[in-house]
Order: structure tokens, then sequence, then C-alpha cells
């Protein structure tokens, strides 16, 4: 008789979870609180209307015009560009201030409007200040004259300047050369000297050219234009590596730009 082999019963597979089951066991997970939507900085149009809104409650009815220039009146307006205003009153004034609006920096030049007036036959960068400026508020049409003013005297050319202003404007140039020349040792002073000097050799050509003061963003690209080698020559004194090449470009720079202009007169 055979033996019978002894059979095991088989184990039981346990049943799998069901998908509800599996979710059931899942803990919630919280939503993530709402961010707080950004603040957004006023465009350049609300800083400006924010800063004619203090300006107008400052001055109160002392106020007779405001005034955007630069590069606002120029609809050349980038991220960072500041607000320019000129505002106009009654009464003696002759200051400025600056605030700020938003993320905008914001300079308010005050002057009373006759006088601001009266300068347009005298000043040299006035005229084509004003020319293009944007009316912000305007009392009896004073800003809208002043400007049609401006735009006249700007046709007429700019005040010419006497021997007695070109001597002093080569001398205050040179100034700032022999300074720097002194200051070899000091490097970083050197650097900043050069800087000024290169400042008042730019208004110097203007002067000394008959020409009106540009914006400070083409003055570089009108002075090689009217001048193509004190364009090279300014060029090289900005590109400059060192001190001794930037000075060597500034002293070649004023030697051309007053070449016709004698030295004040010496007196021993």
């Amino acid at each position: 008789m055979e033996p019978q082999l002894a059979t095991s019963s088989p184990q039981s597979t346990p049943a799998l979870p069901s998908s509800e089951e599996l979710q059931a066991e899942l803990l919630d997970i919280p939503e993530p609180p709402e961010t707080p939507q950004a603040v957004t900085p006023p465009g350049y149009e609300d800083a400006l209307a924010g800063a004619v809104k203090y300006v107008r409650a400052k001055r109160g009815g002392d106020l007779v015009g405001i005034i955007l220039v630069g590069s606002g009146a120029r609809r050349a307006v980038t991220a960072h560009s500041d607000i320019d205003l000129i505002a106009l009153v009654k009464g003696p004034a002759d200051g400025q201030e600056m605030i700020r609006v938003g993320d905008r920096l914001v300079e308010i030049r005050y002057g009373e409007h006759k006088t601001v007036a009266e300068d347009l036959a005298y000043s040299p960068r006035l005229a084509p200040l004003l020319r293009k400026g944007r009316i912000l508020f305007d009392h009896e049409d004073i800003a809208a004259q002043l400007i049609a003013k401006a735009a006249q005297r700007f046709r007429q050319g700019p005040p010419p300047a006497g021997i007695h202003e070109r001597i002093r404007l080569k001398a205050e140039c040179l100034h700032w050369l022999g300074k720097v020349e002194d200051l070899r040792d000091k490097p970083n002073t050197a650097q900043y000297l050069l800087q000024l000097f290169f400042e008042d050799c730019v208004t110097a050509f203007f002067r000394t050219r008959g020409l009106w003061f540009t914006a400070p963003v083409d003055t570089l690209r009108f002075l090689a234009s009217r001048d193509p080698a004190l364009g090279e020559l300014a060029s090289q004194f900005l590109s400059a590596g060192t001190l001794h090449d930037r000075l060597t470009a500034g002293r070649r720079f004023a030697d051309l730009l007053f070449r016709d202009i004698p030295l004040p007169p010496r007196v021993d």
C-alpha cells in the first residue's frame, strides 16, 4: 500500500485593499495659504499725477503753472527715469526739492514766473529745457505763454560767450588738469577730478561753439557729430584704462577745444 503524501492546505492570499480603502487611509493635504497679491508700484503717469497733486497742495493759490521737462517731456521714459518738474509761482521763489512718489524720484524746481521768463534771454540752458515742456497745470495760460516764448528764444540761438567767459572756461578746465597732476599719487581723487574736468570741458564746448545744450543722454553723440576729432578724443578719455592714459587724452582734448582761446593775462 503506497504511502499517502501529506498535503498542506494552501495559504490563503490576503485580499488587496480597494481603491476606496486606500483613499480613506490618505490624510487630507491642506491647501496652501493664499499668497497676498504683490503691490504693483505706480507707473510713470500715476507717479506724475501724485507729484502734481503734491505741488498743488503745497503751493495752493500761489501756483500758476507746472511744466514737465526732461525725459518725460521728450517721451523717452525708461523704468528708472526720474520726474523733473518746474513749478511756476507768483511770489519770489528760487529753490528746489526732491520727493519720492512710489519708486520714482521727483525733482521740483520752483521759480517766480516773471523771473523765469526774463531769464530766457540770458540762460544757455532754459530755452532748450522749456521749449518741449509738457504742461500739467496752467493758470491763465501762463505756462503756455512761457513755453511759446522759450521756443521763440531757442530759434534765435544761445547767448554768445564773450572773450572773458571763454578765457574763464579755459582757465577752469586747465585748473582741474593741474590738480590731477599734483594728485597722481592719489588715483581715486585724481580720477574724480578728471571727471569734473571733462564735465567742464563739455560745458565749454557748447558755450564756445555757440550751441544750445542738449539732453545729457545725447551730449556725446552731438559733440561727435559736430566735431569728430573732439568726439574721438572724448571716447578715448572715457574708455581709458589707466590714470595716465586718461590724463593724456584729457590734455589732448583740452588743447584741441581751447586752441583758439588765449590764456588769462600774466602779471609778474
